[in-house]
């Protein structure tokens, strides 16, 4: 489980086929022995198991590797050497839950529709999945490629979202831009509630 705060930006160093699995390796600021062989990271939303790690040039490093259906259901099968990720590792005991429940199970691709800066700030609209579209609420919780947001105002399958120049520092969402594609998870609440509502 994740909060969708971010904790690092790594970079993708080498994506490498091996058979239907690719390795990937990425660079972070994580002390190595802080990353357990096994652990869950999110990177830039998906969940992904670290299976190697260690240090090269002075930085560490940690691989994952990406089954079918994640290279299939996220922007994972579009990552390349000297991409930026958000990275956050999963939650201990005791952790403070500063965003909201992230799961790291991505949900589909969103597309940003138009950004617009002003004040130091960047005011977003996204363009959600039409199969997912109706678990998005207005001042209800969203996560994209791995950062927990709010969201401002939905219409139909587009919903905005306003981020402050501290996130835009510290996350990749510095870097996007209108066309640019991202992992979205809905709030892991508005799909049980969802669901119940089916159910009856």
């Amino acid at each position: 489980m994740f909060t969708g705060l971010v904790s690092d930006v790594g970079q993708i160093v080498s994506v490498t086929q091996k058979g239907e699995l690719r390795r990937i390796r990425i660079a972070c600021s994580y002390e190595p022995e802080g990353i357990l062989l096994g652990a869950s990271i999110a990177c830039s939303g998906p969940c992904l198991t670290a299976v190697e790690i260690g240090v090269d040039d002075g930085r560490t490093y940690f691989e994952v590797d990406a089954a079918a259906e994640t290279l299939a259901r996220t922007t994972v099968g579009s990552w390349k050497p000297g991409r930026r990720v958000n990275l956050e590792r999963s939650l201990k005991i005791g952790d403070e839950l500063g965003g909201h429940i992230v799961t790291g199970h991505v949900d589909g691709i969103a597309r940003i529709v138009e950004r617009r800066d002003f004040d130091g700030m960047a005011h977003f609209d996204i363009e959600a999945p039409a199969s997912i579209a109706r678990f998005i609420a207005e001042k209800g919780s969203v996560c994209l490629d791995g950062t927990s947001l709010t969201v401002n105002s939905v219409a139909g399958s587009v919903f905005s979202i306003l981020l402050i120049p501290h996130t835009l520092a510290v996350t990749t969402w510095g870097d996007r831009q209108t066309g640019d594609e991202m992992n979205i998870e809905v709030d892991l609440m508005a799909r049980y509630a969802a669901r119940l509502v089916e159910a009856k």
